[in-house]
């Protein structure tokens, strides 16, 4: 919290019990290692040696009464006095409450608890049950998309950028989306919210953990479904659907120092070539841009703008180090994603092959004293909502379903995570009554 300006809500309580070693091991430093041993060892240590003397059952009665009174008297006094001010000033700033230490996060431990029970409690839901594929569409498809992990919108050159941080996809035939916004600013809650039916005005953990989403619609609607996962998990999307991870050496090939995202398109040529049937869409997971320790994110080769923050104690490194070590990650998913696309081209001429990507929310880099993402979303700046996005279309894509010319002047319309599960049931043609054409953000000739 000292540290990044993090704030440990019912969503951060639920990022640590959702997080890996790997990602944990992120933030361990020398400072977290003084911190608890000058703040937590040393004095536990001297308070366990103190000597306790207990009073007398009466006395200890009259000492905590005489405590409660003082401290109601105080605030009776302070209410009398100061009540017109404080009332105004808690009404403007009710951000106050989450800095509240330790009663805001103790609460939220406790909240975090009982929705845990109540998940547990909650009947499961089926959706999308009349799913079907449209009869005369002979065509099949491949898509791949990829979730993207803490990437910001105006880090990306495609969007403006001053540093050239998407070379490759520049020389891509895409449609790159400047005004899209994600669904929460963690993975818990971005992830599954962008596979879910409700869209983000609608979503509870809780609630998308207890019910069918996209991947389950697709799944019964005859296409093959996949879930590669280079993060720390699906965050409960792809469990009723073949998933695999590729954290480590036992399935990912290209691994060093941690395990790269380009790994995962190792297996995209062995599935398809094994579902010779059917429409295939295919999930990438991406380590992306996760931090704090961005130099751990891209190969040696991808540090291009330098000098680079080489740790994860951020508040340690300079703005331009900060922002160079991420823009070296932005620049390798530009890379991954130029891969991604030049490994569809291979099947341009046998599927209609498309790529979408989206990242699932952004990240602060220092900005007005913040680090990281996982603020609640009221207080959250832009810059941990705003996410890119983009799309590729291969040349066998039918063009008489899909208005590609129509979409590019749409490209800078607002959009968000809430239109994901609708344009991907638009891109394989699923009819279904929780299919609905206003969130397609492809526009469909008749």
């Amino acid at each position: 919290m000292d540290s990044y300006n993090v704030i440990l809500d019912d969503v951060m309580i639920d990022n640590i019990f959702k997080t890996d070693t790997h990602e944990a091991l992120d933030l361990v430093s020398i400072k977290l290692f003084l911190y608890l041993l000058l703040l937590g060892v040393l004095p536990a240590i001297w308070i366990i040696r103190l000597p306790i003397t207990y009073p007398s059952f009466k006395k200890s009665i009259l000492s905590r009464v005489l405590t409660i009174g003082v401290a109601l008297l105080i605030i009776v006094i302070t209410i009398l006095s100061l009540g017109n001010f404080y009332a105004s000033f808690l009404r403007e700033n009710k951000s106050l409450r989450y800095y509240a230490n330790p009663s805001y996060y103790i609460y939220n431990i406790g909240k975090y608890i009982g929705h845990h029970f109540q998940n547990n409690a909650l009947p499961f839901t089926f959706i999308g049950l009349d799913a079907q594929h449209t009869v005369g569409d002979s065509e099949r498809e491949l898509v791949v998309l990829i979730v993207g992990e803490t990437a910001r919108a105006d880090h990306f050159s495609l969007n403006g950028y001053h540093k050239k941080t998407n070379p490759s996809l520049e020389q891509q035939n895409i449609i790159n989306f400047t005004n899209v916004w994600s669904c929460g600013t963690s993975t818990a809650i971005s992830v599954p919210c962008m596979f879910a039916l409700g869209g983000r005005s609608d979503f509870k953990a809780s609630k998308a953990k207890a019910s069918e989403n996209l991947l389950d619609v697709l799944q019964r609607a005859g296409v093959n479904v996949l879930w590669l996962d280079n993060n720390s998990s699906s965050k409960s999307a792809a469990e009723r659907v073949e998933h695999q991870s590729y954290k480590t050496a036992d399935n990912n090939p290209e691994c060093d120092t941690e395990c790269r995202d380009t790994g995962m398109l190792t297996r995209i040529p062995s599935y398809i070539e094994n579902h010779p049937n059917g429409d295939i869409f295919i999930v990438l997971h991406q380590m992306g841009n996760h931090g704090p320790a961005y130099y751990k994110r891209y190969p040696p080769s991808f540090e291009r703008f330098t000098p680079a923050c080489k740790t994860n104690q951020l508040e340690q490194c300079s703005q331009e180090e900060i922002n160079n070590a991420y823009d070296n990650a932005i620049l390798y998913t530009d890379f991954f994603l130029s891969k991604t696309i030049n490994l569809l081209k291979k099947y341009d001429s046998s599927y209609e092959a498309a790529l979408v990507y989206v990242s699932d929310h952004g990240e602060s880099l220092g900005e007005k004293g913040l680090y990281l993402h996982g603020l609640p979303y009221m207080l959250a700046p832009d810059s941990q909502k705003h996410v890119p996005m983009l799309m590729w279309f291969g040349d066998s894509f039918d063009k008489n379903e899909v208005n590609i010319e129509q979409l590019k002047q749409q490209r800078h319309q607002k959009y968000s995570h809430d239109n994901l599960f609708h344009t991907i049931l638009g891109l394989f043609e699923v009819k279904t009554e929780v299919y609905n054409p206003a969130l397609d953000i492809i526009p469909h000739n008749d």
